[in-house]
């Protein structure tokens, strides 16, 4: 007897209401949601993870968080500030082991599955090694690099660092920075100084309670002429008693909406002295008499900084999973009215249509940025190897020059455009999931005040959408030129094909392939990167400068980033499901299509401006914009149970895997806010219940309540 056939007796054994119980019982609605799996799940986790073995090096790692009792998730949401901070200095120290036993790339997947768990902690970490020990990797010479590892600066033996850029009244404007580094060639040392209030470094982690050590950014001056700014290792505080050095002042800048776990400070120097040898010179160098070496390509001090940018695509990916995964969980549990015809039994959230078209392009968004961010990686990693290689001289430096300005482009695009989209799902799926959505234990509060901070930390993402906007001016005017562009761009080459193309297909369902919507977003881009670059070119011609000119363009430019960035993400998603076979492709192909037709119908404007679409064709991709939000529903627990995160991961009943939303909400709330004796009633509420009312005792009378004697009679 089949399954299907042990369920129909079953059936019939039933009553009607145990029948509509049965039928409305979480547990059952989420078997239900997997049963209509069309593919192999873990096949697809396997994908997304890079391979079966990474897969389970990842379980075993959620695991091993999971028993740790300093990562404890369950009062996380209930202690304060200090506490926090203690409890992510005691996590910081109990990672050494697995960073002094784990090759890197093993650590480095042990810390991105820890940032789905504790942001902050993950911040607080990877400010010391993503930050710190990066800026010495990127700007300091062989020597000073075994120098400060030798001091302790990788094994975290006697210091820990913190990255000293931003200033309060500057933020990340690198060249506009205050801070003052004096070279005293009398004494060979430099003279870190705060000139200004505006100087004062700010927003900087690990500052208040942890740093020994800051890499500060800082305006090289020489014999009175300035160089720019360079990176300086400074120290602030004496490792064994953690006293403030003599001119360091430093202290904590508060509370802030999220990521309270990372102690922010700010820093003000007064004529603070380091030697020579502190100023990191791999790129610029000064001599003990005085002389200043800059490089040769400028651009070479700026590549290894691009790693923040391509790590946040990958996180608005991840973050963006997690949200999903708790709010598609719970509308396939949450049942919300019944129509005539379903015998009282409500209908699940999911099969709302409108609740499919909340969230399904969402999924396929995250999707897009999954694909994305690991392409961005590689590209990042590739590019990185080839720069450290490559001389000055070598004949294949201009080829590397080219993958920089494009990586150092396209991530700036990609960071803002990625976590904004992150930033706006996390709170659609905290919506999505009604009044519930709102208390702290489901989880998507914290989450959003958490990530907030990603779209204006390393950059505020309208600047970085801005320099992707400026990068794609320049490269249309090098392809007009006759320049052979790097492939991000390469449809720039293409502009006497697509300016005025419009969509050529036999019939309108050939609409829905990937060819054709990359070909219509290549149309759209090549449209208004032209318009912004003439623009460009017409401010130039009324006599503004280079600057100016960018600036009165600066519209144009963002809307240029803001198309190319969602053309950029299609692609790459589309290149990635095309290397896809079997039973994954064609949930995968589901999904792409999906996005595709999702974000032309948000851009509907310019594909209608620049005619490759007609008014008729967007109304058959919005119509199957809505059939691909079904199809992919059906299938939208099967894929967000490939992300593969534990329960522990998730902390968040409404997105627990069982489906067992109600209990494990109802005894969360009850374990965190325990019943007691009530806290303020002798003090505030007996003496307002029993305070006399001006004008004498109560009277029932005068408040209408006395009896009426002609109801007495009717009585």
């Amino acid at each position: 007897m089949s399954a299907q056939q042990r369920l129909n007796v079953l059936k019939q054994h039933l009553t009607p209401e145990q029948e509509r119980a049965n039928a409305v019982d979480p547990v059952n609605s989420m078997k239900e949601e997997r049963g209509k799996a069309s593919f192999d799940i873990r096949e697809l986790t396997h994908l997304l993870d890079g391979g079966k073995g990474a897969s389970e090096l990842r379980e075993r790692m959620m695991l091993e968080i999971e028993r740790d009792p300093l990562f404890t998730m369950h009062d996380i949401h209930d202690i304060s500030k200090n506490e926090l901070r203690e409890r992510t200095m005691e996590k910081f120290r109990s990672m050494i082991h697995h960073l002094q036993n784990e090759s890197v790339d093993t650590f480095k997947k042990r810390m991105e599955v820890i940032s789905l768990i504790d942001p902050g902690f993950w911040t607080r970490f990877g400010v010391h090694y993503g930050l710190f020990v990066g800026a010495l990797q990127s700007n300091a010479s062989p020597g000073q690099l075994s120098y400060w590892f030798e001091k302790g600066a990788l094994s975290l033996s006697g210091m820990v660092g913190c990255f000293a850029m931003t200033e309060i009244g500057h933020g990340s404007n690198v060249p506009g920075l205050e801070t003052t580094a004096t070279f005293d060639e009398a004494s060979d040392q430099f003279i870190i100084h705060t000139p200004t209030l505006t100087a004062t470094k700010w927003w900087i982690g690990g500052a208040a309670h942890s740093a020994t050590h800051a890499s500060v950014f800082a305006q090289l001056i020489v014999n009175g002429k300035r160089y720019g700014t360079k990176v300086f290792v400074v120290p602030l505080r004496d490792p064994k008693t953690y006293n403030l050095l003599p001119g360091v002042n430093i202290g904590d800048i508060g509370k802030k909406m999220g990521r309270d776990g990372i102690d922010n400070g700010w820093i003000q120097f007064t004529n603070v002295r380091i030697p020579r040898g502190y100023m990191l010179q791999k790129h610029t160098k000064v001599s003990r008499s005085g002389e200043v070496i800059e490089p040769k390509l400028q651009q070479l001090t700026y590549g290894a900084l691009l790693q923040g940018r391509v790590a946040m695509v990958v996180d608005s990916g991840n973050v963006s999973k997690k949200a999903l995964t708790i709010a598609i969980r719970y509308a396939a549990i949450r049942r919300q009215f019944a129509n005539s015809k379903a015998n009282g039994i409500e209908t699940k959230l999911l099969d709302y249509p409108i609740h499919q078209r909340r969230l399904m392009p969402l999924l396929a968004q995250a999707f897009a940025m999954h694909f994305t961010g690991s392409e961005m990686s590689a590209m990042y990693n590739n590019m990185m190897g080839r720069l450290e290689s490559a001389g000055p001289n070598d004949p294949d430096m201009a080829e590397v020059l080219e993958m920089l300005k494009e990586t150092h482009a396209t991530s700036a695009g990609l960071k803002a455009f990625c976590t904004w989209n992150c930033l706006n799902t996390i709170e659609q799926c905290r919506q999505s999931c009604g009044g519930h959505g709102y208390s702290a234990y489901t989880g998507l509060a914290g989450m959003y005040n958490d990530f907030a901070v990603q779209c204006t930390w390393e950059g505020d993402n309208t600047i970085l959408a801005l320099q992707s906007g400026r990068y794609l001016i320049s490269s249309y005017r090098e392809a007009v030129a006759g320049k052979k562009l790097s492939p991000g761009v390469g449809y720039l080459n293409n502009l006497s094909t697509l300016i005025g193309k419009k969509c050529n297909v036999a019939k309108i369902e050939d609409i829905v392939t990937p060819e054709v919507i990359i070909e219509g977003w290549q149309v759209v881009c090549a449209n208004v990167v032209k318009n912004a670059a003439l623009e460009f070119e017409d401010c130039l011609k009324d006599g503004l400068d280079t600057d100016d000119a960018y600036e009165q363009c600066s519209q144009s430019r963002l809307y240029a980033a803001r198309l190319h960035s969602y053309g950029y993400l299609f692609r790459r998603f589309a290149e990635g499901v095309a290397k896809v076979e079997g039973e994954l492709k064609s949930v995968l192909m589901d999904v792409c299509l999906l996005y595709g037709l999702y974000t032309i119908e948000e851009n509907a404007g310019a594909f209608l401006q620049y005619e490759y679409f007609t008014p008729k064709e967007i109304e058959y991709i919005r119509a199957q914009t809505n059939f691909l939000c079904k199809a992919v529903r059906d299938q939208a627990i099967p894929l967000v149970d490939s992300f593969n995160l534990t329960d522990y991961i998730i902390n968040s009943p409404l997105g627990r895997h069982d489906g067992n939303a109600y209990v494990h909400y109802f005894d969360q709330v009850k374990r965190q806010n325990p019943q007691g004796e009530h806290p303020y009633f002798d003090r505030l509420i007996k003496p307002m219940l029993e305070r006399e009312i001006d004008g004498g005792d109560y009277d029932d009378e005068a408040a209408g309540l006395e009896s009426d004697d002609s109801d007495d009679e009717t009585d």
